[in-house]
């Protein structure tokens, strides 16, 4: 297997996310050991964000408020799907918690779970339909 951002760049998927996690400087860090548990936003995800609003988080300048963004779709442990369904929050890396139902599919927070359980070397990536925006 591969770590997570190399499991993430085959993919094909998420080349948004991981020109985002290259601008915010993540990528040692999702390298390193984890374990971690990433909510992958897919680029048509992204993409359905307001119009400019990737651009600007792209931007030197919001490195922080990227990375704040990126790390609310981190959770430190590999937290499987069959242990997300058991779950009604979970706390991000930055901080801030998830609201995880699985009541009829997998939501977190407002987005939907399309491919669980992707597995990585150091964890797993759990790809949802939205981009998650903390608090």
């Amino acid at each position: 297997m591969a770590d997570i951002v190399d499991v993430a760049v085959s993919n094909g998927s998420f080349g948004t996310l991981v020109a985002a996690v290259k601008a915010a400087g993540l990528v040692e860090t999702l390298k390193g050991a984890g374990p971690f548990t990433v909510f992958a936003p897919t680029d048509a995800a992204f993409a359905a964000l307001p119009a400019g609003t990737v651009d600007d988080l792209l931007k030197p300048e919001n490195k922080a408020k990227l990375a704040a963004v990126l790390t609310y779709h981190v959770v430190s442990g590999k937290v499987m799907a069959a242990d997300v369904v058991s779950m009604k929050s979970a706390t991000t890396v930055n901080g801030q918690d998830l609201t995880v139902d699985a009541s009829n599919g997998v939501k977190i927070n407002n987005a939907t779970v399309v491919t669980p359980d992707v597995l990585a070397d150091n964890g797993v990536i759990h790809v949802i339909d939205t981009v998650l925006l903390p608090k």
